[in-house]
């Protein structure tokens, strides 16, 4: 009956806030790691998409798994373990940590920059165009200039040409007929003359208005892309536009022996409407969206997985809370660090140590303790109470408070 009543958990105060806090931590516990699962499933998918156009899918999945478990277990291991406690390991996971991250980001950001940028994708393609077809434009405007242009000094030129033979003037008849007005032979040569240069230029002139249509045709396709329900009709319309202006500029040059202006290679209809395919190219077109987006499910997924491992799990068994108190009132070394935490030192004392004495039991509680998530280890030599740890330890101390009271009072009594 007295052994059922030492192995009886207390329902004291601190064990009902202690129970409370627990059961709180682990829903907590319990609801992360479907959370932790699914975040490393997103960030693993959208690793696996960037991967994949760079390598065999296969090869890209299995490096893929390999990576959000790196991250994962690494996340878990910097909860358990402190950089003064143990440089070497702490600074192999945190490199490992960072190499994994590292290559998550730079392949989730593909997808996420597809995501991102499709839009401006499209209207950047589309002002390419734009820009392509006002130059060509321009230029042919200006090769248009220059035919009336010559043109009009050529027509002028017969006219005064055929003017001068007519009244004997020109510079090309001979002394002996020169001064002679009429209709004579290098009249009729030089108005022949000046008859075909007229017909050419009114041809020339019907070019022009044929060419100003295709041009304002032109320009009006290319306006039409953007709000276009058809847009592979539209794009089809605005290339067959686009060749006709081509095609008239090259016999309106032709026939004036000028230079073509350099036309410009459009992109047919495919490469104008193709998705956005991941490449190292779209480092240099950096978009912090795609980047923060990338680099957010991979840090929620450390930070989770961190705070999964940081945090205490279950409550302690009335055995070992009560071989947790005795074995640490052994110890004699305490002080509140800058943490505002209760820290305690775990090597032997001098004088321990002068007297060989055996401290595994203690060692053995510390590293339970370590084990379950109340102490912290902050270096080799120290240890910190986390605060789920201070509850069990106020209700023992006050069950033992309480019990020196009886046996004080217990002592009084018979005197009485």
């Amino acid at each position: 009956m007295s052994s059922s009543k030492a192995h009886k958990r207390p329902s004291g105060l601190g064990y009902f806030i202690n129970q409370i806090q627990t059961l709180f931590v682990s829903m907590l516990r319990i609801w992360t790691i479907p959370i932790v699962l699914m975040l490393s499933v997103c960030s693993g998918f959208t690793t696996f998409y960037g991967m994949s156009h760079f390598i065999t899918p296969w090869i890209a999945l299995i490096i893929t798994v390999a990576i959000q478990s790196i991250i994962v277990i690494c996340s878990l291991e910097m909860a358990g373990i402190h950089w003064k406690a143990n440089r070497m390991r702490y600074f192999s996971v945190v490199a490992s940590l960072a190499i994994a991250l590292g290559a998550s980001v730079t392949f989730s950001y593909f997808q996420f920059y597809e995501i991102s940028e499709k839009e401006s994708l499209h209207t950047n393609r589309l002002s390419e165009i734009r820009h392509q077809v006002k130059d060509y434009v321009d230029k042919v405007l200006a090769l248009k200039a220059d035919v009336a242009q010559k043109q009009k000094q050529e027509l002028e030129k017969s006219s005064a040409d055929a003017t001068q033979a007519y009244f004997g003037t020109h510079h090309q008849i001979a002394e002996g007929y020169k001064n002679q007005v009429g209709e004579g032979p290098f009249w009729r040569h030089y108005n022949q003359i000046y008859q075909e240069k007229k017909q050419l230029a009114v041809q020339q002139e019907q070019l022009f208005v044929q060419l100003d249509k295709q041009i304002a045709s032109l320009q009006g396709g290319l306006s039409g892309l953007d709000v276009a329900s058809d847009v592979e009709k539209a794009y089809a319309e605005f290339l067959h536009n686009f060749q006709e202006v081509e095609l008239t500029i090259n016999q309106l040059s032709s026939s004036v022996g000028l230079s073509l202006p350099e036309a410009p290679l459009l992109m047919t209809y495919n490469q104008f409407t193709e998705d956005v395919r991941p490449s190292f190219a779209m480092w240099q077109g950096f978009s912090w969206f795609a980047f923060i987006c990338a680099a957010m499910v991979d840090f929620f997924t450390v930070l989770l997985s961190y705070r999964l491992e940081f945090s205490a799990p279950g409550p302690l068994t009335a055995q070992e809370e009560e071989l947790v108190f005795e074995c640490l009132k052994q110890f004699s070394q305490f002080r509140i660090n800058a943490n505002d935490e209760l820290e305690m030192i775990i090597e032997k004392t001098e004088l321990e140590k002068a007297r060989r004495y055996s401290d595994w039991t203690r060692m053995f509680v510390v590293g339970l303790l370590l084990n379950r998530g109340f102490l912290r280890k902050i270096d080799h030599r120290t240890v910190e109470f986390s605060p789920n740890l201070y509850p069990l330890l106020a209700e023992k101390m006050h069950e033992k408070i309480r019990a020196l009271k009886a046996a004080a009072v217990s002592i009084e009594s018979p005197h009485d």
